[in-house]
């Protein structure tokens, strides 16, 4: 179960990984797009165009349905939310380890005491 977990978490991450499925996702949360509609925006065939859909298809973004000779596309947000979730976790700890360097950092700073300023003589030189 884990190891299935694993491979749809890396599939996620792969689909994600590319700034063309993104956008198309991001389309795809405005509702259903025709696979021509999703590669209108880019400078890529159908035949590419259809590589990046399958690509969110195999990690469980989108899902395809065919209405005839017509390829509607439909996004499936589920497993976001699980790559959320692992994100969540390195959100924590790096919260974490700031809040600390936070804490660290005031209590340096309430240690040290205030130097006086520097004050000038007449002829120009400090004290």
């Amino acid at each position: 179960m884990v190891e299935r977990e694993n491979i749809q978490l890396d599939n996620v991450f792969h689909a994600l990984g590319d700034p063309t499925r993104r956008q198309m996702l991001q389309a795809l949360a405005d509702g259903e797009r025709t696979v021509s509609q999703l590669a209108d925006p880019f400078a890529i065939s159908l035949a590419a165009a259809s590589k990046h859909i399958k690509t969110l298809e195999r990690a469980g973004l989108i899902r395809r349905e065919v209405r005839g000779r017509t390829h509607l596309c439909r996004l499936e947000p589920g497993p976001l939310a699980s790559a959320h979730d692992w994100l969540g976790f390195y959100q924590r700890f790096w919260t974490e380890r700031l809040d600390i360097l936070e804490r660290l950092l005031r209590q340096e700073d309430a240690g040290k005491s205030p130097q006086p300023p520097k004050t000038e003589t007449p002829e120009g030189d400090e004290k």
